[in-house]
């Protein structure tokens, strides 16, 4: 998803629509300036500031370009439920955000891999105080620290019991925080995994087998649901709630229905793998 906010300059209104759209949503903000009529009509400003999602003026769709100061700015009601209404999968909000939470600096990145490591071949985060590349981890939402200093989640593991547990080339447990995670874990890794996770509708087992380059679910027809919150706020707690197994399309379709408010995706299983691939693939590679 695209956000862009055009305006022209000195635009009073400019900075609170940002702080507002900071309030509702972590995807990337950019800004244009626009300083003749030419270039309103040529980029669809309607008034300073306007708003565009992937291109689109999600409030006044077809209005006269301008170059007049708006007397307001959309709530941020509003702009929740434009930017949760715009079309964009709930895949790529969750690409986006886990992108995000990669971290760039060498010092933090060896961190941020020393913990996975640790998950991976222990089934539990390292031991030790709270360093100030965890917290910096922690304020990127690549993990979450207690209020303690103590590691809780390090995308894709979790510390504490989920439903989605994953056997690590039959020799560690772990859990993930939901299905994409889990089904990340093996091609971040390299290695072969067993995943046992339940349909939360029913509390049906799925199992996923990733052997080498095969995969087999179990049962066949299993689907994944991926929701994501584009509101904002840390993965484990606006989005991996929502990212389920369900044992049938039919069984993830109920619970879509039973849950309107939660915005989101039914994937197929190949669908699933690529996700997992996209977010967790090159988590390890140097």
């Amino acid at each position: 998803m695209r956000l862009e906010v055009l305006h022209v300059p000195d635009c009073p209104n400019l900075l609170p629509l940002l702080e507002r759209l900071a309030q509702v949503t972590d995807l990337p903000v950019s800004t244009r300036m626009i300083e003749s009529p030419a270039d309103a009509e040529r980029f669809g400003m309607a008034g300073s500031p306007t708003l565009l999602i992937d291109g689109q003026n999600p409030f006044a769709a077809g209005a006269t370009p301008s170059l007049a100061c708006r007397l307001s700015v959309p709530s941020t009601k509003q702009l929740r439920e434009a930017i949760n209404s715009s079309g964009s999968p709930a895949t790529e909000i969750l690409s986006t955000w886990r992108r995000r939470a990669v971290p760039l600096d060498a010092v933090t990145r060896t961190a941020h891999r020393e913990v996975l490591r640790a998950f991976a071949t222990t089934g539990a985060p390292p031991l030790g105080d709270a360093t100030k590349a965890l917290e910096e981890l922690h304020e990127l939402d690549a993990i979450r620290l207690t209020p303690e200093g103590e590691i809780t989640v390090a995308y894709p593991f979790s510390a504490t019991p989920t439903r989605h547990r994953v056997r690590i080339a039959d020799q560690v447990d772990v859990y993930a925080m939901c299905a994409v995670d889990a089904l990340g874990i093996a091609p971040m890794l390299g290695q072969d995994t067993v995943i046992h996770s339940t349909d939360p509708t029913d509390g049906s087992v799925i199992t996923v087998v990733r052997r080498a380059d095969s995969t087999h679910w179990d049962p066949a027809g299993a689907v994944v649901f991926v929701g994501a919150d584009p509101g904002g706020g840390p993965s484990a707690d606006c989005c991996c709630d929502y990212l389920n197994f369900f044992a049938t399309r039919a069984a993830a379709e109920a619970w879509t229905t039973a849950h309107p408010r939660v915005p989101g995706q039914i994937i197929n299983q190949r669908e699933a793998e690529d996700l997992a691939v996209r977010l967790f693939g090159q988590l390890l590679v140097e």
